[in-house]
């Protein structure tokens, strides 16, 4: 049996206790700059960062941005689909090509597509075959790198059938960039998150700093990927270690060093000019460095608002994203409510025990099974919404347990024709009714986001009230579709879990 073959994955490992950075500091926003000890921190204006709220606007923005560019077309994603929408945005691409191809001079334009080689390899028609005409059409412009995970090899690659192999790693990190605009979101390259699957998404215009950084952290994953080829194979790169045929310690350094060196660089660029933007802003020297900066023409507005990008690939080592929420969530401060939505409520023990112990409200946001993204699925898949329901209800017993029912609340988003995957958390400091802090991107929070598969959102910290009052309407959009769990909840028909599912959860919640 394939689950025999599990067996040494199914043990969760022992886990380590990682200090806080440093406690938060106590003035407003400025609480929150321990991030860039860890990570680049990047200065903009709030009027540079737009939330969406839609699909459909989510997939217009796309189209739009692709048709615009004129330099460089990242796209980093689980999957692309097959369907008519995502043939539209294949053509998007094919047409941008075309014109950079037919601009005089030796073409600008680059297009970087990072998706997993096991999910965008499924079936016959798959991501694969909807890129390889971009490829065949544009071979010096189009690059498509597949990443495949360290931890599928040997036999247990060999007999874990498709779509469970899946389950032991995945490149889940979703970032779409066009020139200096980008997009961080939740949502993958599929007709479902274009139509009737609600995501999260913030659109960050003209922002060449946040723009380069995710530029060089999808290039680095896609130099220890297999790369795509105009016949449907894929092939490493020359000199660079396999990642299921080589040696898994020597690629998991390799690939450390290269997401790391992205890290850090940025990080050293960051920091030298925020010493120098601190230096042109003491007395006497402002007045004179503004004249230069209106002079050239690029005056920029003092920024008010600050991205952190958090990354998560245990795999490689790499556990930033997973420090920085901890820290988060055990330094929240009495009265200081949080909200923390997740499409699959599976939160790591950690995140549990720091919720269930610390002094912050938190309302936190899950699907009910009918929108849960496995419902109705075929086979064993079909079970995976009851599994959630059984996990919820263990939480919601223990928090009931604690007496914890006021401080910690379970809402469940339910929308008729609609399904739900939307992650993040909106962080309200004690008295204040807008939040000063979000995280959005791709980590569901859970077992496998944490130690499997590779992951990347962005704290978007901000003092500036229109700004927090577009987030403010976010959560609440979200939260509007969706109801308080009680013990009655577990009692109605569609909660009933067979007794089989809460025998193998245990043994299964860390692969979905």
């Amino acid at each position: 049996s394939s689950w025999l073959l599990l067996a040494p994955l199914l043990t969760p490992p022992v886990p380590v206790i990682t200090a806080p950075p440093c406690s938060l500091c106590p003035e407003g926003a400025h609480r929150f700059q321990w991030i860039r000890n860890l990570v680049p921190e990047f200065g903009i204006s709030s009027s540079h960062v737009k939330v969406l709220s839609s699909p459909s606007e989510f997939y217009e923005l796309l189209k739009v941005q692709i048709k615009a560019a004129k330099q460089r077309v990242v796209m980093a994603s689980l999957y692309l689909g097959t369907g008519l929408h995502e043939q539209e945005l294949v053509y998007c691409l094919e047409e941008t090509l075309e014109k950079s191809l037919q601009a005089k001079g030796s073409p600008d334009l680059r297009v970087s597509i990072l998706l997993d080689y096991t999910r965008g390899s499924r079936g016959r028609k798959n991501s694969r075959t909807m890129l390889i005409p971009l490829l065949q059409r544009f071979p010096k412009q189009v690059r498509v790198s597949l990443f495949h995970t360290p931890n599928l090899r040997g036999l247990l690659r060999l007999l874990i059938p498709e779509r469970f192999n899946e389950t032991i790693g995945l490149q889940h990190i979703k970032v779409y960039l066009f020139d200096d605009n980008v997009i961080l979101s939740g949502a993958n390259l599929s007709d479902l998150y274009f139509t009737n699957r609600q995501d999260r998404y913030v659109l960050l215009r003209d922002s060449p700093e946040i723009a380069d950084f995710f530029t060089e952290l999808v290039d680095a994953i896609g130099d220890v990927s297999l790369q795509l080829q105009q016949d449907d194979t894929v092939q490493m790169m020359e000199g660079m270690v396999h990642p299921y045929q080589g040696d898994k310690v020597a690629y998991c350094e390799i690939a450390n060093r290269r997401v790391m060196e992205v890290i850090n660089s940025a990080r050293t660029r960051q920091e030298q000019l925020h010493a120098k933007t601190f230096h042109s802003s003491q007395p006497g020297s402002s007045h004179l460095s503004q004249q230069g900066s209106q002079a050239s023409g690029d005056l920029k507005p003092e920024p008010d608002t600050w991205i952190y990008p958090l990354i998560q690939m245990k795999p490689f080592g790499i556990q930033i994203d997973e420090m920085v929420t901890e820290t988060l969530l055990t330094e929240a401060e009495r009265d200081a409510r949080i909200y923390l939505t997740t499409g699959y409520f599976n939160l790591t023990q950690a995140y549990m025990d720091l919720i269930l112990g610390t002094r912050a409200e938190y309302r936190i946001l899950l699907a009910s099974p009918e929108v849960n993204g496995f419902f109705g699925a075929k086979g064993v898949a079909g079970a995976i919404p009851a599994a959630y329901v059984y996990i919820e209800r263990q939480f919601y017993s223990e928090v009931c347990y604690l007496q914890q029912q006021e401080r910690v609340q379970l809402q469940e988003y339910s929308r008729a024709g609609w399904t739900f995957h939307a992650k993040g958390l909106w962080l309200y400091l004690a008295g204040s009714d807008l939040p000063c802090l979000t995280l959005i991107g791709s980590p569901n929070f859970g077992y496998r986001s944490v130690h499997r598969d590779l992951e990347a959102q962005v704290a978007i910290v901000t003092e500036n009230k229109a700004l927090q009052q577009q987030l403010h309407q976010e959560q609440e959009q979200l939260y509007l579709c969706s109801g308080v769990v009680s013990t009655s909840t577990f009692e109605q028909p569609n909660r009933y879990v067979k007794l089989w599912v809460k025998l193998v959860t245990p043994l299964i919640k860390n692969f979905f």
